[in-house]
């Protein structure tokens, strides 16, 4: 089931992954960001996600939101991430019930995980732990796709993304690596499962060296497809006792 969808933060680089790549799935797409946005094979809206009027008229005819829109840094303030990541975030899903959107996709973060010690297949719905400020916002946000999904009977996924890029830059990335071809094949599945009501998911490929549980994402019809281990002779051997090792959020718990 195809979708009309409006991507919020649809100027970033997993927004811009999603346009490309989305609609070879035969989705209609809206894009949202307050930075331009030079495309003519979709509909733009130039606003913030804090402006609630203008996402009330973004949101006519939409059936599904992807909400990428924030300050995506383990090292912004709580000031810096308080409008877009707070404020922004409760915008969206409110103006997204107002105007009977029957489900959210929203982007997480493994930071919202990410003092939890490394372990073998962490399950998907591991307790929040931040690892920054960053991590609390997005872990706000699960909160708040939790309580619409329960109040509001609306079907939202919250991704707790790994390591989002091309190709692995870093060893760390040999297990924590989400590529673009997955990424959009990961929205498609939480966009169209009949199975969805609320669900955290791992936004990782199938890596060989993967350390998180794919259970979740499965039960919605992903099927990741690349690996990060083609890049493996390249990039090296990560060291038990090193941060990034050692925990879901890497080296940020130690910063």
């Amino acid at each position: 089931m195809v979708k009309n969808v409006l991507v919020t933060g649809a100027a970033g680089r997993i927004g811009v992954c999603l346009t490309d790549g989305l609609p070879q799935y035969g989705h209609t797409l809206r894009l949202l960001d307050r930075m331009p946005i030079d495309r003519t094979d979709h509909e733009v809206v130039r606003c913030d996600v804090t402006d609630a009027g203008a996402l009330r008229s973004a949101m006519d005819g939409v059936t599904a939101v992807v909400h990428l829109a924030g300050v995506p840094s383990t090292s912004a303030t709580f000031e810096e991430l308080l409008t877009a990541n707070i404020e922004g975030t409760y915008r969206v899903f409110e103006a997204a019930r107002l105007a009977g959107v029957e489900r959210v996709v929203y982007a997480s973060s493994n930071h919202a995980v990410g003092f939890t010690p490394r372990e073998e297949l962490a399950p998907a719905d591991t307790p929040v732990a931040p690892d920054s400020h960053y991590g609390v916002s997005k872990a706000y946000g699960e909160a708040l796709g939790r309580y619409y999904s329960d109040r509001y009977g609306m079907r939202v996924a919250a991704l707790r993304i790994g390591s989002f890029r091309p190709r692995p830059k870093l060893p760390r990335e040999l297990s924590t690596w989400i590529s673009l071809g997955d990424m959009v094949r990961l929205v498609h599945a939480c966009l169209t499962s009949p199975d969805l009501t609320y669900a955290t998911v791992w936004g990782v490929s199938a890596n060989t060296r993967n350390w998180w549980d794919h259970a979740a994402g499965t039960a919605l019809g992903y099927e990741p497809r690349d690996d990060a281990e083609e890049y493996a002779a390249e990039l090296g051997e990560l060291d038990r006792d090193d941060p990034d090792y050692a925990w879901v959020g890497g080296r940020v718990v130690e910063s």
